[in-house]
């Protein structure tokens, strides 16, 4: 059996665009989470999933939880506009589903973070960018 993408230009250009992509976004999750780490943030968590949706990091500070949406693109305005409101909605879902397991449940100090990461590898943080509905 031949492999497709091997024969066919467009399918193995197509197969190693989403591969940078994914290396990407790991990295720019890598990039993110050392810079919460070195302000004091403990990861809880990373790519959970749940509640219909993924949360790329989440951390502990003390007794509140911060969940991380990651965007990574050239610059900080065009990975802020990656962010959909049905994708920030899902976020919202699963950090339910997360909380639904700790000690205080749905009374758990939640943050909902999104942090942005240009081509250059720099770090915007956007505190409380998501608010729950």
């Amino acid at each position: 059996m031949t492999d497709i993408a091997a024969t066919d230009p467009a399918i193995s250009e197509k197969v190693s665009r989403g591969r940078r992509a994914y290396l990407s976004g790991q990295a720019a999750e890598e990039t993110v989470m050392r810079v919460y780490q070195r302000a004091g943030y403990t990861l809880a968590k990373q790519r959970w999933r749940g509640g219909g949706g993924e949360i790329d990091l989440i951390f502990r500070k003390g007794n509140a939880l911060i969940f991380v949406e990651v965007k990574q693109s050239t610059s900080f305005a065009r990975a802020a506009e990656m962010l959909k409101l049905d994708q920030a909605q899902r976020i919202m879902n699963a950090a339910t589903a997360f909380v639904a397991d700790e000690p205080k449940g749905q009374l758990t100090e939640m943050q909902f973070d999104v942090a942005l990461v240009n081509g250059h590898g720099q770090t915007e943080i956007l505190e409380n960018a998501l608010m729950m509905a």
